[in-house]
């Protein structure tokens, strides 16, 4: 029922491994259909239907998500950007950075302001669609618990009293103008000295993007009837000063300690399910009594969730000193 969801995945995880490798050659039309048996019309066809989008405006836009990043963080000159992520001259390239960005890349180097990436696609995720995970293999690994003292710093997000769940918050989410998955991740994806950023090209997850749940300050319930607010954002330095997307919310975040249970890295596919059961149970079980410390759930206190399958899964989890 899936298969050409799958298929049109292989085809995106090609098409970042090739923007990466500077494989231009492989990026055409011809030579991704014939890497997956089909014809060009099939295959363009199959994409749009599956994307919304067609395969030539998402390679464009995909370039220049790459291309972006490289403008902001290197002093690099533009025309050799432009060169390498298929652009025939400076001008092409400053035209098509300022179509989808609505600036200059001169101007955006110097006032590197949020704009919305074409993040990566992910037209196939097997626990989107309800398939859980195929269990070949069952991790050995098991679950690190440790307590952190983590320095003041900001969280720039958006929050949700309504939802249950990450698939159920983009639900809700792409209900309000300006607050779906795409523009979201995209916006963030694009703000410059993210604490936890591993490069950010290949998925949402690699880029310092992380789930949150925020005891509300103000004493608002979700819809769990606990004083928890859902958030989706990125922590940023103590003295980020940049621009905030009117959409989203910057809060300044203290000093604190944390109790973190993380399992290392897993196989998303094969694994996600397991490695799930196996944290929630180390959190369930763990003897507080033990230590020093207990949960701190006063207003203000903020759990992290990090879900990055080829690094780790944890959860940071606020505490105090009894």
């Amino acid at each position: 029922m899936y298969e050409w969801h799958e298929q049109i995945q292989i085809m995106v995880d090609e098409i970042d491994r090739c923007i990466m490798n500077r494989n231009d050659e492989a990026l055409t039309l011809e030579c991704l259909a014939r890497r997956m048996g089909y014809s060009e019309f099939y295959v363009t066809r199959k994409f749009r239907e599956i994307s919304g989008m067609t395969l030539r405006d998402y390679l464009r836009y995909r370039k220049l998500a790459f291309a972006l990043k490289e403008v902001r963080d290197s002093d690099r000159n533009f025309l050799d950007i432009a060169v390498d992520y298929g652009f025939s001259s400076h001008e092409a390239f400053t035209r098509a950075f300022r179509a989808a960005y609505g600036i200059a890349p001169g101007e955006y180097r110097k006032k590197p302001v949020p704009v919305v990436l074409r993040t990566k696609l992910t037209p196939f995720d097997r626990y989107f669609f309800g398939l859980g995970e195929i269990g070949m293999v069952k991790s050995t690994e098991g679950v690190k618990t440790y307590c952190v003292t983590i320095p003041a710093h900001k969280f720039l997000h958006i929050r949700n009293y309504e939802s249950v769940g990450y698939w159920d918050f983009w639900e809700k989410q792409s209900r309000i103008p300006g607050q779906d998955c795409e523009t979201i991740c995209g916006l963030l994806d694009s703000i410059k000295g993210k604490l936890d950023d591993e490069g950010g090209t290949e998925s949402n997850s690699g880029s310092g993007q992380i789930m949150a749940y925020l005891s509300d300050p103000k004493g608002r319930v979700c819809s769990w009837g606990y004083p928890l607010a859902e958030c989706y954002g990125v922590r940023l330095p103590a003295d980020y000063s940049g621009e905030v997307p009117p959409q989203m919310i910057l809060m300044d975040v203290p000093e604190a300690e944390y109790i973190v249970f993380e399992h290392g890295p897993f196989d998303y596919e094969q694994e996600n399910g397991t490695v799930e059961e196996m944290i929630e149970k180390a959190m369930a079980e763990f003897d507080y009594t033990e230590t020093d410390y207990c949960l701190d759930y006063s207003p203000g206190r903020i759990m992290y969730l990090y879900h990055d399958p080829k690094r780790f899964w944890k959860y940071v989890r606020p505490v105090r000193r009894k």
